[in-house]
């Protein structure tokens, strides 16, 4: 878990705190002890409770819970199919997941919608993604100059690229391997972008 020295500070204070008076300390409590604004210390709370350290019941005063992960945890992806690195490939429906913890073991945490892809095709390769690779992807609509996205094209096939808009309007989806052309589309459907590469060896 990747969290600021002044998240674990918080954290730390919280733990001592539940241990020593056996109850959660305010947000003003733990204020005082850091010497900052409780506007800061809300906005590590939020940031300690999206990382899945602590949680806590907005309703409730003195609410504060470190999280102790558990070995049965396991942080699941939905599996929605497999993604083309080479020619777009039909779209396809495909219910199964990806269970992480069985690949890097167990970990917990809060995260937004994310979903994996298989990739298939070594379009990407020169990015360090290939062929047999899972992309996990942020599901999103928008993409930024040079974001890697999952795209759904107007013929209702899917692909992985590099995405630029090019200054007449048209889209360009870039493979990253000189063997494969561009994708040029006036058009296209972004259903995410690649937040992550996993590969097992």
């Amino acid at each position: 878990m990747n969290l600021t020295p002044k998240q674990l500070r918080v954290l730390d204070f919280v733990k001592t705190f539940r241990e020593t008076q056996g109850f959660s300390p305010t947000m003003q409590e733990i204020a005082d002890e850091l010497g900052v604004s409780k506007v800061t210390v809300f906005e590590h709370v939020e940031a300690l409770v999206t990382k899945g350290a602590l949680e806590r019941d907005p309703n409730k005063a003195r609410s504060l819970s470190p999280i102790v992960p558990s070995e049965s945890d396991d942080l699941v992806f939905h599996l929605a199919g497999r993604i083309a690195a080479g020619r777009p490939i039909e779209k396809c429906e495909h219910q199964d997941e990806l269970h992480l913890g069985e690949i890097f073991g167990p970990r917990r945490g809060q995260h937004g919608e994310m979903f994996a892809l298989q990739v298939e095709g070594e379009s990407m390769r020169d990015e360090g993604i290939f062929d047999g690779d899972y992309v996990i992807v942020e599901k999103k609509q928008i993409a930024r100059q040079g974001e890697r996205v999952v795209a759904l094209l107007p013929d209702g096939e899917t692909t992985l690229k590099t995405f630029y808009r090019e200054p007449d309007g048209t889209i360009r989806l870039q493979p990253a391997n000189p063997a494969f052309d561009p994708i040029i589309v006036r058009d296209c459907r972004i259903q995410g972008v690649v937040i992550g590469v996993l590969r097992r060896y």
